[in-house]
């Protein structure tokens, strides 16, 4: 009851029609992708857009904040380069071709004009650090006078605050993995997490569900869309659980 109440009072749950959009779609976690198709692509968005589903893509900074549409901290897994994507300022990062031909990494604002209001798009800003506020602001930026339904999310509870703080027209989701901390200890972050964030949705791990933390927030008013359903039995769960999958196509 006690944590009901700070809940309500902290992190108030947002209007039904602010949120509305999120349900209705299941969402192609970083675009509909493999078969030889890449994550986070143009060729991985358009996939998922011919389906009618909406898009989830990560954003990382480069070295001045500017978002650009990448999944890792590092080049090396999805480009032939290596290193910290971080590190290099925007126009060198313009100019790197992601693997399999899929063209060059995006910024954010490209995305945005290729998804062109057609779907719904959650974008996770990737932080690990304190320094959110150029990222942040890049990501506002990009979603200015953008047309179609959007929301942000981040496993960074202090992403929620900025956006609360600077740009509370835009709807915000905090991301949730309760992996090792189901115990009291962890409790108490989620909760402090929550009431840092404010956020208007949850993003949470499909390995959690069911979730006593999930299905109190979902019954006071935020919707729960759960990453990343990979089975059959996963959606199964999700179906229960949450309100909309953020799903993976499985590989052959």
């Amino acid at each position: 009851m006690i944590g009901r109440l700070l809940d309500n009072a902290l992190a108030p749950a947002p209007a039904p029609g602010r949120v509305a959009f999120l349900k209705g779609q299941p969402y192609a976690h970083r675009g509909l992708h493999g078969n030889g198709v890449l994550e986070n692509s143009p060729a991985a968005f358009e996939a998922a857009i011919k389906l009618g589903h909406g898009i989830e893509c990560d954003v990382q900074a480069a070295e001045d904040g500017r978002a650009f549409v990448f999944h890792d901290y590092e080049l090396d897994r999805l480009t032939n380069q290596t290193g910290p994507i971080a590190k290099l300022r925007a126009k060198d990062i313009e100019q790197i071709e992601l693997k399999g031909g899929h063209g060059k990494i995006p910024r954010l604002r490209e995305t945005l004009a290729q998804v062109a209001a057609r779907v719904p798009v959650l974008i996770e800003i990737k932080s690990r650090n304190l320094r959110i506020g150029p990222l942040c602001l890049s990501v506002r930026r990009a979603l200015e006078g953008y047309g179609g339904q959007a929301a942000i999310m981040s496993f960074n509870p202090l992403v929620g605050a900025w956006f609360h703080s600077n740009a509370r027209h835009i709807v915000r989701g905090l991301v949730v993995t309760e992996e090792d901390s189901r115990n009291w200890r962890g409790r108490i972050a989620r909760h402090r997490n929550l009431w840092t964030a404010k956020p208007d949705f949850l993003a949470y791990d499909i390995r959690d569900l069911p979730s006593r933390f999930a299905a109190a927030q979902r019954a006071r008013g935020l919707p729960v869309v759960t990453w990343t359903v990979r089975s059959a039995e996963q959606e199964k769960t999700a179906n229960l659980y949450a309100d909309e999958p953020v799903y993976e196509m499985p590989q052959n």
